[in-house]
């Protein structure tokens, strides 16, 4: 079944830069699956499930859509104008990616290759074997890396709810509570202040748990005096992202801890720094690691400095050694070095920060010294 519908001059405008992206690419057109690249461009928000759903922008022409039928309601609210086929779970999807292949002619296609699935790959080469198909995930995506001022207005109002569930948080902090305890209060306390999701599922370690970068609460560990205590997590809003991470310690904190704690400031202090546009994600993490690896603790160095942040929690640019992309102003990413010693703890202090044309701004605003809660 074929639908036609209204195109409004903004999405006519966000299309444009798909199809953009199809002729750099030099091939017949983009595909879309649900995802924050597809929410961009119809700013509308669809579920990635077991129902393939996919826009077809070409390099020139009308665009096309396959659209599960129970979802035709919500995308006439995209206002859309081009050929929508549907399909039914009891019939299937092959008749509207074959609909599809005769209706647009296409013998190229770049696709997501992070986020595309293989059934919807292998739909689109049955209803037509020939169809090449490349991995255009970069200059798709990358149309997302120079934020517009409402993006960075979403980002920056999910930054704040973050920081006064940290604040509220971390006021509640008591010695003997699990990190299960102290990671609920952190998920209720990111509701309360206004938050529409997570950005990610909440990291809140402890002890020797801090030290692993990606640690999972334990219900079976109980927060001790001098412990270091390492809390990860961002709120999501108006679809956008927050990733923040503070490190505090408990009670009292050794000189160990307080070295290796001002050790991971001075390297966040020096991405602050060194960050303007014009600089490649490649300088900044070399001027950033660089700190680490002159400490005594080099040893301890186990990730680059940070990811992009938008729509993604992980995004690009990948703030990363041997990445030479440029930053231009209307970046945001991750600057959150750190440092790590399996059975003992670690540190990690992260920032979300703007790229501007004179150097950067800090979006997260809470702060970074040294804390110690008498807990």
């Amino acid at each position: 079944m074929t639908k036609v519908f209204r195109l409004t001059q903004m999405l006519s405008d966000r299309l444009a830069a798909y199809a953009n992206v199809a002729r750099n690419l030099k091939v017949d057109a983009v595909a879309l699956v649900p995802g924050p690249n597809f929410t961009r461009c119809v700013s509308h928000s669809f579920m990635s499930h077991e129902r393939p759903f996919l826009l077809v922008i070409p390099a020139k022409g009308a665009p096309a859509a396959i659209v599960p039928n129970l979802e035709l309601r919500s995308w006439d609210l995209v206002g859309f104008e081009g050929a929508v086929f549907d399909w039914r779970d009891q019939d299937g999807y092959d008749a509207a990616f074959a609909a599809l292949a005769a209706h647009m002619g296409l013998s190229s296609l770049a696709v997501e290759g992070q986020i595309m699935r293989v059934f919807v790959h292998h739909a689109l080469k049955k209803a037509q074997p020939d169809l090449r198909i490349i991995d255009g995930e970069a200059a798709i995506s990358g149309l997302r890396m120079i934020k517009t001022d409402d993006d960075i207005a979403a980002i920056t109002a999910a930054i704040r709810i973050s920081e006064r569930a940290l604040e509220r948080t971390l006021s509640g902090v008591r010695l003997g509570q699990t990190e299960k305890e102290i990671e609920q209060a952190l998920i209720q306390a990111l509701f309360a202040e206004g938050a529409e999701d997570h950005a990610f599922f909440p990291i809140v370690a402890a002890g020797d748990g801090s030290a692993r970068p990606h640690a999972k609460a334990r219900s079976d560990y109980a927060v001790k005096a001098g412990d270091a205590l390492l809390i990860d997590f961002g709120a999501r809003k108006h679809g956008f992202c927050a990733d923040i991470t503070r490190t505090v310690f408990l009670d009292h904190v050794t000189d160990e801890g307080r070295d290796v704690y001002e050790t991971v400031l001075a390297a966040n202090r020096k991405g602050h720094a060194v960050t303007r546009a014009g600089v490649t994600a490649h300088e900044i993490d070399d001027a950033v690691t660089g700190v680490l690896e002159a400490s005594p603790y080099a040893d301890r160095i186990r990730t680059k400095t940070g990811h992009g942040l938008g729509r993604d929690v992980h995004e690009a640019p990948y703030i990363m050694r041997g990445n030479h992309t440029v930053l231009e102003a209307g970046t945001v990413y991750t600057n959150e070095p750190g440092l790590y010693q399996i059975g003992n703890f670690g540190v990690r202090i992260e920032d979300d920060v703007l790229v501007t044309e004179t150097g950067s701004v800090s979006l997260t605003c809470f702060p970074t010294n040294l804390q110690v809660l008498k807990c």
